[in-house]
């Protein structure tokens, strides 16, 4: 039998009892291991992704994300972290008529779930390990992996991995997170340095400025040819957040623990004056960053 304690979002652990013994395996983050979430929880982290898919500012993220790939006809494509498909099917439109894209996702709960959104595109879904792909040498003219190396270990290997697998003279793309350009206008200076405190030290435990560094990844990596874009993703209204930034939402934020108890009741006081006033602001800076790989 096993038992989840969750502290969501910062460490997981997976107590597996034997008698009155356990023994703790910790999960580095829900993301890395969501088949072996509670059912309800993995309900939650996939509509939060799929709610995240369909807000304007992501897929804004996206469509810069789309020019740096440069997909063309014929085409074979790898989107590595493929969540619920999405991007994955609309490449697939790009690649057409003979070409192929590859959704590629370490869950194999996410992977049922996107292959059951299927639109009849040439996409094949798989189960895989960003971290040791399963393909050969130059297998792709082009790989993406979005918002995948904040959760991960050793986000380099993954680097690695995804340059190894793109052919000499094809394209990578990643696009990444930097949580601490994280800005908020509106309300009070004490709640916001306390519920970044609680972040930065509780919660996001890991490569929480991966976003920022993926240019220098990718150089020593010996990616070429680079081009980094900072999207600066805009929210005007605490409702206009919604999955992207989960504490500013109560109803999100008690299903991730991002609030400390000590402030919960004060800050949403505070974040609804504010968007009462007209007043409220939140900004967050995604990373896109492509090349090309060298001969």
């Amino acid at each position: 039998m096993s038992d989840l304690v969750v502290q969501p979002w910062g460490e997981f652990r997976m107590g597996r009892h034997n008698g009155s013994m356990a023994q703790d395996r910790p999960i580095r983050s829900p993301f890395t291991d969501i088949d072996r979430m509670p059912p309800d929880f993995v309900a939650t982290i996939m509509a939060a992704l799929e709610g995240m898919a369909a807000h304007p500012e992501i897929q804004r993220v996206r469509q810069v994300a789309r020019q740096a790939l440069r997909p063309l006809p014929a085409q074979r494509l790898l989107d590595a972290g493929c969540g619920a498909g999405e991007v994955a099917r609309q490449l697939a439109t790009e690649v057409a008529p003979t070409g192929e894209v590859v959704a590629l996702d370490l869950s194999a709960t996410t992977v049922a779930t996107a292959a059951s959104r299927h639109d009849g595109s040439a996409v094949r879904y798989v189960e895989g390990d960003v971290s040791a792909l399963d393909f050969h040498d130059g297998a792709f003219d082009g790989v993406r992996c979005e918002r995948v190396l904040q959760h991960l270990a050793d986000p380099d290997r993954a680097v690695a991995e995804l340059v190894r697998v793109t052919r000499p003279g094809g394209r990578i793309c990643l696009v990444d997170t930097d949580w601490e350009s994280m800005t908020v206008d509106g309300l009070p200076e004490h709640l916001v340095a306390t519920l970044k405190e609680h972040l930065y030290g509780r919660v996001m435990l890991h490569h929480r400025s991966i976003g920022r560094t993926l240019r220098r990844r990718l150089v020593r990596a010996g990616v070429t040819d680079l081009e980094a874009v900072p999207v600066t993703c805009y929210f005007a209204s605490p409702g206009a957040t919604t999955s992207v930034l989960p504490m500013f939402n109560a109803q999100h934020a008690a299903k991730t623990g991002m609030i400390p108890a000590e402030i919960h009741d004060e800050w949403f006081a505070a974040i609804d004056m504010a968007a009462a006033r007209g007043e409220f602001l939140a900004a967050l800076t995604i990373w896109v960053v492509a090349g090309r790989r060298s001969t």
